[in-house]
């Protein structure tokens, strides 16, 4: 039996693969219960991204100082496949008046024009507070999936008369406005943000029309119940059909994913709601995505970075926010819930950020955590188009997930969550010819340890996954 083994390691211990040739028939040194089947599906796979909202592209052009090397260099970490994270999703924000860093750009219809009836007066400065460069940034880096989403209507048209502190959009179930009826009126609203990216050569593939709908927060937010975002899908549904831009809507992003379930069962149970709705969004503030929500639908977990009140480039301290609690999460959201798109918030920030990368105030210069490196062991592998396959570990220490993506590559993320090695193997229904390993620990960031060839193929694949580690493998 040949075995071809090369690996490159900077620390005592690494993640090795040996591919060894077996013969069809042969158990090899798999540990019972470990087993990957490639050719079982389970859900499709639409993609990892991350969020550039409340200006922080405004930062990351250079608008405070940052050099256009740093900011060629923070996009290649967050877009490149080679070298980077190789996000293929980007979620914008949509619209409030303030004008503070971290809130949104300004919206497109500023004032009142009188009356839900009354003619809008759109504005539009080509720019989105930088969003238009960041999403023409990512596209020259193949990202399609473009994902706008509307953390509040303008003021005027809401209950509270203002972008913040909640309230409710005037004309929904159980509100009662002066002013009229205004949900045609965000609708068209909506929709004509569509049409100014369009006419920037942007097509925006998803559109949600809530962020938090359960949260009053102190930024722009804005308030709905179940019973009442069923009722505006069965507006902003036909109005975005009759545009024929062909965005699809998603809903409800609400801020913790138990906590979407409502939304989703209340949509799912409307006939004429849920054939307007594609795609079902939650969070995992409030509660984790540890189980499917009710829809044969796609579902995404479209916003969480953990808590924390300093910056963090750990790997595993112990914290909570450091890069084994983004993969811990990451494999929730798609083992667990099943979800088919994980997108985190955010991708570069200031100051104690959660972000995966730090810019500073002014000036130049940008810091990286292990959070992007924990990110990027399965968004630049797991492609949109791809699709998780059926596997399974025999110790629980070991958290497994295993997609095969359009072009016939197969990934296998591999979680070591104890304390000590896990010397082990997984047996396969298909053959491995080519296996590359990349690790992700305290000294790894993402770096391929081992890159193995074998005449014939083999069905089992030994592993050494060193302890509180992620070992990314991308077979052929």
């Amino acid at each position: 039996m040949k075995v071809k083994k090369a690996v490159a390691c900077v620390a005592a211990t690494c993640a090795v693969l040996s591919v060894a040739a077996t013969p069809a028939n042969a158990t090899g040194p798999t540990d019972t219960g470990n087993a990957i089947s490639f050719r079982q599906r389970l859900q499709p796979i639409d993609g990892l991204g991350l969020a550039a909202a409340f200006q922080r592209a405004t930062i990351l052009r250079g608008d405070r100082g940052l050099s256009p090397e740093s900011t060629r260099a923070v996009l290649d970490l967050l877009f490149d496949r080679e070298t980077g994270a190789g996000a293929s999703i980007v979620r914008t924000g949509i619209g409030s008046s303030t004008d503070d860093v971290y809130d949104h750009m300004k919206t497109i219809e500023p004032t009142d024009p009188g009356g839900p009836g009354a003619k809008p007066t759109y504005v539009w400065d080509g720019d989105d507070g930088a969003q238009v460069w960041f999403v023409k940034e990512a596209q020259k880096y193949g990202v399609k999936r473009i994902f706008a989403d509307a953390w509040s209507a303008p003021g005027f048209m809401k209950t509270n008369g203002t972008d913040s502190q909640g309230g409710e959009l005037c004309g929904v179930p159980g509100t009662a406005c002066a002013s009229g009826d205004w949900r045609q009126a965000y609708a068209n609203y909506l929709v004509q943000y569509l049409r100014f990216y369009r006419q920037e050569g942007i097509k925006i593939t998803d559109i949600g029309f809530t962020n938090e709908p359960d949260w009053t927060a102190s930024y722009a937010s804005m308030r709905f119940t179940p019973e009442q975002a069923v009722d505006f899908v069965k507006v902003l549904g036909p109005t975005l059909r009759r545009s024929g831009l062909g965005t699809e809507l998603v809903c409800c992003d609400s801020f913790g994913w138990h906590h979407q379930a409502p939304y989703t069962a209340a949509i799912e149970a409307d006939p004429a709601a849920s054939r307007y709705v594609s795609t079902h969004t939650g969070h995992m503030y409030a509660s984790r995505p540890d189980t499917p929500l009710p829809t044969d639908k796609p579902t995404w977990m479209t916003e969480w970075s953990p808590s924390g009140s300093t910056w963090n480039e750990a790997w595993d301290d112990g914290s909570g926010w450091a890069g084994i609690a983004i993969a811990e999460s990451i494999h929730q959201s798609f083992a667990e819930a099943q979800a088919s798109a994980y997108v985190y918030w955010v991708g570069m920030s200031l100051g104690t950020t959660r972000a995966f990368i730090q810019l500073p105030n002014s000036g130049d210069g940008y810091r990286v955590s292990k959070r992007l490196w924990a990110f990027a062991a399965y968004s630049r592998f797991i492609r949109p188009g791809a699709v998780r396959t059926e596997a399974q570990a025999a110790d629980p220490n070991v958290k497994v997930t295993a997609f095969r993506n359009r072009d016939g590559s197969m990934v296998v993320e591999l979680l070591n969550t104890g304390t000590a090695q896990v010397d082990t193997a997984f047996r396969t229904d298909t053959r491995v010819h080519r296996a590359t390993t990349y690790l992700t620990d305290e000294a790894h960031s993402l770096e391929q340890v081992s890159n193995t060839r074998t005449r014939g193929g083999t069905r089992t694949l030994p592993v050494n996954l060193p302890p509180r580690s992620l070992t990314t493998l991308v077979l052929r």
